[in-house]
């Protein structure tokens, strides 16, 4: 949930004045250093510059102690309109800040000053240093100027702040609790995904983890089989004059990548619209075909800094669950009442049971006339009111081509994602030029519903890895009963027992090394699964088993049907 308008704007204060600390600190420490920008972010604020020597992630805690001292000292902070000749003089030396000052329109420029310090700055700044004890830095990465690998390469200083102790202090908690269980850490730890330095940024699966994306693939595949959508695949490379009749190639080139074949220009898609409408195109379509709800697993690349990757959660390349629904104009609501209660039955499949929605709208970038947005957003309104669903509204952060339904779940540790969406869409159709047969025999574009239940399969795998810290559902894990047969005598009726469970498509290994049973109850509870079934003496001798969880609980003496009956219980989803 998006924090209040005037909480945003605060916060947005208090880190952009944090950030003029953490710069006015790295001058007085290394006054050789050039500065480059330093802007709010949604999660804290960072500065960009150019050491003489590069920072090592020693000297944060030294940076972060001089910023102490400069909130104790308590200066004021002030803002003034100097003359960009007057500025040019100041920064003579600093071709970054030139370059800045040549790009402002009008003949001044906003100037702050703290204490010894001064920066470029269009103002919004507590009243003095002492405002800002609430902070701590939080990373060291390289980027580039103006996010451009052209560009000088930098040094980006991370740090996060806020207006209040307590609020600083359930951050650092969080952010233990994240670190804890990260889900590159787990990842490793269960040996279900790699990040390789022959591919920055693009996930390997392993066997687990491969079959763990599967799972999901065939979870979201059966939802959509029930609600009578038709997959589609669509090609990865695709014609770049696609991309600039989509409206994709103006909004997203910096973040596509080209390649060239046969002397002509393609892209890699970066998303999946264009293939379906293409494919939509291929035939003529009636009124009675509609809603047509044409659904793929598309893979997609984006070109990412290295700098800001991170695990599963921001990658250069993952796969959209993603649905478009062509609909004709009176089905809008009703289809937006469906996909809304298909999300929800989704995410709380999963145990996320606290869900948001909110709708996101016109952005300045957007394509289109007033009028089709108000429809738009106007249908997304009445959807979620008919689904039964309290939302707020995100204004201007709508994507170009239209407003969308953003839904976000709450993690075991409190943290927020937004996963799933719904979008509307009356441009592409448009853009297209796509039509159906209505019932008066007469051409009508369609409206296309843009919708992803869990968004980055990726992205979701992740999320889930830290939500259930590994701890997957049942029905999820990739081996769900390791039997466990205390000493070789135990082999044949493990391996009995397994048999039988494999017939019911459960997913078993036996344990057949030569350890202790502590040791072999540890693996199993390393590698998180969650029914072992312990066989000694005893239990072979009495035709029973005995079920130890994966957070030790157990159960004595219960016969194999017994073992059957409760996992066909916990095997449902």
């Amino acid at each position: 949930m998006k924090l209040t308008k005037d909480k945003e704007l605060k916060l947005e204060v208090i880190r952009h004045s944090a950030a003029h600390l953490l710069a006015q600190a790295i001058m007085q420490l290394y006054p050789k250093t050039k500065l480059t920008i330093g802007p709010a972010t949604k999660d804290g604020f960072f500065y960009d510059m150019l050491p003489e020597e590069n920072f090592k992630e020693a000297d944060l805690e030294i940076i972060a102690a001089r910023m102490k001292e400069l909130v104790a000292k308590n200066y004021p902070i002030t803002h003034e309109e100097i003359s960009k000749e007057e500025a040019r003089r100041i920064y003579k030396d600093n071709p970054f800040k030139l370059e800045l000052i040549d790009g402002i329109a009008g003949e001044t420029v906003g100037f702050s000053r703290q204490g010894d310090f001064y920066d470029l700055c269009r103002g919004g700044h507590v009243a003095s240093t002492g405002l800002l004890a609430n902070f701590m830095l939080t990373g060291l990465s390289g980027s580039y100027w103006r996010a451009d690998q052209k560009n000088a390469a930098l040094q980006r200083i991370s740090g996060t702040a806020f207006e209040a102790k307590q609020e600083l202090e359930n951050y650092v908690k969080q952010k233990e609790l994240a670190a804890l269980y990260d889900h590159r850490k787990i990842g490793k730890e269960m040996d279900l995904f790699s990040f390789q330095e022959e591919g920055t940024g693009f996930p390997f699966y392993h066997p687990k983890g491969a079959f763990i994306i599967n799972k999901l693939k065939d979870f979201i595949r059966n939802i959509w089989q029930t609600h009578g959508y038709q997959e589609i695949i669509t090609p990865t490379v695709l014609d770049v004059s696609l991309w600039k009749q989509s409206g994709h190639y103006a909004h997203y080139h910096k973040h596509m990548y080209f390649c060239c074949i046969e002397e002509k220009e393609y892209a890699v898609k970066p998303m999946n619209c264009p293939g379906s409408i293409l494919i939509y195109k291929q035939n003529l379509h009636s009124y009675r075909e509609l809603p047509l709800r044409l659904a793929e697993f598309g893979h997609v690349h984006r070109f990412e800094l290295s700098g800001v990757l991170h695990g599963m959660f921001r990658t250069r390349a993952f796969t959209i669950d993603d649905t478009h629904m062509y609909c004709a104009p009176e089905q809008l609501e009703a289809q937006i009442v469906s996909s809304v209660q298909t999300i929800d039955k989704v995410l709380t499949t999963f145990g996320f049971k606290q869900i948001h929605y909110a709708i996101s709208t016109k952005p300045e970038n957007a394509i289109g006339s007033d009028e089709l947005w108000d429809t738009a957003i106007n249908a997304l309104k009445n959807g979620l009111s008919k689904a039964g669903k309290s939302f707020e509204i995100y204004e201007g952060e709508g994507a170009f081509y239209g407003p969308k339904i953003e839904v976000t779940i709450f993690d075991s540790m409190g943290r927020a994602w937004q996963c799933s969406t719904v979008q509307v869409d009356f441009f592409m159709p448009q853009n297209f030029d796509i039509y159906y047969i209505n019932n008066k025999g007469e051409k009508q574009q369609p409206v296309i519903v843009h919708q992803a239940l869990l968004g980055s399969l990726e992205r979701f795998f992740g999320i889930l890895l830290e939500d259930c810290k590994g701890h997957f559902p049942f029905w999820l894990c990739p081996t769900q009963i390791k039997i466990i047969p205390i000493t070789e005598k135990q082999l044949d009726y493990a391996n009995q027992i397994a048999d039988k469970l494999k017939d019911l498509n459960l997913r078993i290994q036996i344990d057949e090394s030569s350890e202790p049973l502590s040791a072999k109850i540890k693996v199993a509870q390393l590698e998180r699964i969650p029914w072992m079934l312990v066989l000694g003496q005893k239990e072979m001798d009495n035709n029973t088993i005995t079920l130890r969880y994966v957070d030790g609980k157990q159960e004595f003496g219960l016969n194999l049907e017994q073992v059957i009956t409760k996992a066909k219980e916990v095997n449902r989803i």
